[in-house]
């Protein structure tokens, strides 16, 4: 309660005198798939993975893309997708048990390598993260009563972290792979969302991934469909966390929360808050003030005040976004959907 009262007395983020205009401009990309999975290693190296063991790549900031499948594997649905570089990217697939896998080329796609299967009935990867070339963190929904955290230091072996190091799930508490994107790393801190249970919470690491700790947000909870999809930090104390409720995509109650303490408290936003579920969000590097911008079923908005406000962009529906800089700002959706965001001044 306390931060609460704190936060509402708090004076608010000025807003810009002359605030962007922002716009949506579409790629044709050989590939009608359903996008999730969405990475940007650069200003000319993007990839996004979805349906159908689909993947595309473009090497050239969006002039040419290369779309393929992976062998063996076009049942899965590849709802993230991590680029080191052109050559280098690591994909997972999402689904009940071993339809969640993990996979890895170093040949730009030419060959990939199935790194990891989650064994059994139980387990759904929900997304993953890296803090360096070789060093990634993957989360799935609980497996036999706790969630299944799997961390690799080479990118060629993923190991579990011990169960008893993650706080217990409440009851029905999972993960969303609505867009890869619910888990965030900045060195050694790590931090990733949950939804369907009583509360949703971020779960967070101080210690890549060895033990971690759990707090409750105000985001929308108590159903299935509702929770966190999407965190970002711009530095170890700032983050934001989106979702709201999935099956109701224009309900904006709920659907964004703020930390300024790495995530150990989270606060409702003071403003007005994105126009409804968003599966994902990003920040822009190198943007003054710091762009943010968030995608869903309704649209996509942006924010200039640390995540305080929303204003539309427009209605087109994405399900994930991720920048490298001001002129590397990317969003994929379904029927293959790739766009970048050209970012001018009013």
């Amino acid at each position: 309660m306390s931060c609460l009262v704190l936060a509402a007395c708090a004076a608010p983020v000025q807003q810009p005198a002359h605030p962007p205009a922002l716009e949506w401009v579409a790629h044709s990309v050989p590939t009608t798939a359903s996008f999730r999975g969405l990475s940007v290693a650069g200003p000319a190296v993007v990839w996004a993975s979805g349906t159908g063991g689909t993947w595309v790549r473009t090497t050239d900031g969006g002039a040419t893309w290369r779309a393929d499948t992976v062998a063996g594997a076009t049942a899965l649905d590849f709802r993230d997708v991590h680029a080191a570089d052109a050559g280098t990217a690591w994909l997972m697939s999402a689904g009940e048990g071993p339809q969640s896998r993990l996979y890895r080329t170093g040949d730009g796609g030419r060959s990939w390598t199935l790194q990891h299967t989650v064994p059994g009935p139980q387990g759904f990867l929900d997304g993953m993260a890296f803090s360096g070339p070789t060093r990634g963190i993957a989360y799935s929904d609980p497996v036999e009563g706790s969630f299944l955290v799997l961390v690799t230091e080479d990118g060629m072996r993923w190991s579990p972290v011990p169960p008893a190091s993650l706080p217990a799930p409440l009851a029905g508490e999972a993960g969303f792979a609505g867009s890869g994107t619910g888990i965030a790393v900045r060195g050694d801190r790590v931090w990733f969302g949950t939804g369907g249970g009583a509360q949703a919470r971020v779960f967070r690491s101080g210690d890549g991934g060895r033990s971690w700790e759990a707090a409750a947000t105000p985001l929308a909870a108590g159903s299935g469909g509702a929770g966190i999809f999407s965190v970002a930090f711009w530095n170890d104390r700032d983050g934001i966390a989106v979702g709201g409720d999935y099956t109701k995509p224009g309900e904006a109650a709920g659907n964004a929360a703020r930390t300024e303490d790495g995530g150990r408290t989270w606060r409702p936003i003071r403003g007005t808050p994105p126009r409804g579920y968003r599966s994902g969000v990003a920040f822009v590097p190198g943007t003054d003030p710091l762009l943010l911008v968030a995608v869903g079923i309704s649209g996509s908005d942006y924010s200039v005040d640390g995540g305080e406000s929303w204003t539309p962009i427009d209605t087109v529906e994405y399900n994930a976004v991720a920048a490298a800089g001001p002129d590397a700002v990317w969003a994929v959706g379904p029927g293959g959907k790739v766009a970048k965001l050209r970012i001018g001044r009013r």
